[in-house]
């Protein structure tokens, strides 16, 4: 399992939210670029960027800086954030991304969603499986559905994607630990899992590295590290001795 650092883009700033709400926004730095080189040198294996203003609104605006992240830093990057369409796609792919992040496009149009995997390979497609109280939250969580978020993994599944990023919207930013009941859950679908939302402490890392052989590849780390509950390079090391 490995720690993906997460930086959240909006109007040009990595900055974090708590539970997804604008009005808890803190800006933490005004250069996000330095931000991933800075995560690549502690030694992180893959980084994890969302263009909140496309998540929000719809309009990424950041596309210019995520750019430079994924041509700056010589580690996989993933991109989420506002991808809703196969042209959406293919412009972050064009913009060197490793990896596209689908989530709200997953409930409305799954039909892009294997269109991309056809295009592109299940290996660089993930599908964000965003919940609260065991429902799916679209739109920037902006919204909540009555779909229940077991139905939509199953959903996926069966179109074909072999990796989720799964958070619960209640847990995030809130130094709360991970949803390990909502985890132990997804893991009986076999899918891979990228666990985010809730980790504050080096003993959270540890207890979701028990469920690897479950599906637990990777958790995705904001607050804790930009609060600098943990060194990034003291986690790493930590769980390469377990």
């Amino acid at each position: 399992m490995i720690i993906i650092p997460a930086i959240y883009i909006r109007q040009g700033n990595s900055v974090k939210l708590k539970q997804g709400k604008i009005e808890t926004e803190i800006i933490y730095s005004t250069e996000p670029v330095f931000i991933a080189k800075l995560w690549k040198a502690k030694g992180a294996q893959r980084i994890h960027v969302v263009d909140l203003d496309g998540a929000f609104g719809g309009t990424n605006l950041n596309m210019g800086i995520i750019k430079n992240i994924c041509s700056q830093v010589d580690i996989p990057v993933e991109v989420g954030g506002g991808i809703r369409s196969m042209n959406k796609i293919k412009e972050v792919f064009d913009l060197g991304a490793t990896y596209v992040v689908l989530g709200t496009v997953a409930v409305y149009n799954p039909k892009i969603v294997r269109q991309a995997i056809d295009k592109y390979g299940s290996e660089k497609i993930i599908v964000s499986v965003d919940a609260k109280d065991g429902k799916v939250a679209i739109d920037g969580w902006k919204d909540v559905t009555h779909i229940d978020f077991w139905k939509l993994v199953n959903n996926i599944k069966n179109i074909g994607i072999k990796e989720i990023l799964y958070t619960d919207i209640s847990r995030d930013g809130m130094f709360t630990g991970p949803d390990f009941a909502g985890i132990k859950k997804i893991s009986e679908s076999g899918i891979k899992i990228i666990v985010s939302g809730g980790v504050k402490t080096v003993n959270d890392l540890i207890e979701l590295k028990k469920y690897e052989k479950s599906g637990v590849i990777a958790t995705i780390v904001g607050s804790a590290l930009y609060a600098d509950e943990f060194k990034l390079e003291d986690a790493i090391r930590m769980l390469e001795d377990k």
